[in-house]
């Protein structure tokens, strides 16, 4: 009887467990469903304000709100809070999509749309399910799962396709030449399409420009 008791108390607490997922996506359809045009901007979260990479996406966001853009980002340090800065001096919707970490991430200060996320895959739907664009600034696993998913679900075809921008030749020139010379070339485990997908660049009017020929304002 007792280890009944154990097993009962486990499938009510996975039971509430999907009512606080549904929550999540309550919350954040709610919040995020009329904020119009916007871009995901992804990158390290360690980048201090006196790196060159903080200045860039700081530009980069002031840049995509001065053209009518949203702009989204994981809502914490580094990157993220580069990009919230931007848009929000800007005067444009700065949104902070943050997690819940024992350690690391803390919502930094420029978001002027906040939501805070305890599941990971919720959050990921919010950032593709709003974005007309992906802006990939340079970062670590966390910014590397951003981009694989977004060109993986681009691929499969299970959402539409939209700009993927790896900012930065030197930081990511060696992964993209990677992935052209062996799973493109040598072993075809990609298709040219596939390849194609990502894009390199480093100027921030060439990036927006870039992602207005293809959004409808």
């Amino acid at each position: 009887m007792e280890k009944q008791f154990v097993i009962d108390d486990i499938r009510m607490g996975e039971s509430w467990r999907l009512f606080k997922i549904m929550g999540e996506f309550v919350e954040g359809v709610e919040n995020l469903h009329d904020i119009g045009p916007a871009v995901s901007i992804f990158g390290s979260a360690r980048i201090k304000p006196d790196d060159p990479i903080y200045q860039k996406a700081e530009k980069i966001a002031a840049l995509f709100v001065k053209n009518k853009f949203a702009v989204i980002t994981g809502g914490g340090g580094g990157v993220m809070e580069a990009a919230n800065k931007g848009a929000a001096e800007a005067g444009g919707q700065s949104i902070g999509l943050n997690i819940v970490l024992p350690w690391e991430q803390k919502p930094n200060l420029y978001s002027n749309i906040k939501l805070e996320f305890k599941y990971f895959f919720i959050r990921k739907v919010m950032f593709i399910k709003y974005a007309t664009a992906y802006i990939i600034m340079p970062g670590g696993f966390g910014t590397l799962d951003e981009l694989f998913e977004s060109v993986t679900l681009i691929q499969t075809q299970r959402i539409k396709p939209l700009p993927v921008i790896m900012v930065g030749t030197d930081y990511w020139c060696g992964l993209k030449s990677w992935i052209e010379s062996r799973l493109l070339v040598k072993e075809k485990m990609i298709s040219p399409n596939d390849f194609e997908i990502l894009q390199v660049m480093d100027d921030p009017e060439k990036i927006v420009k870039a992602v207005k020929k293809v959004v409808i304002l």
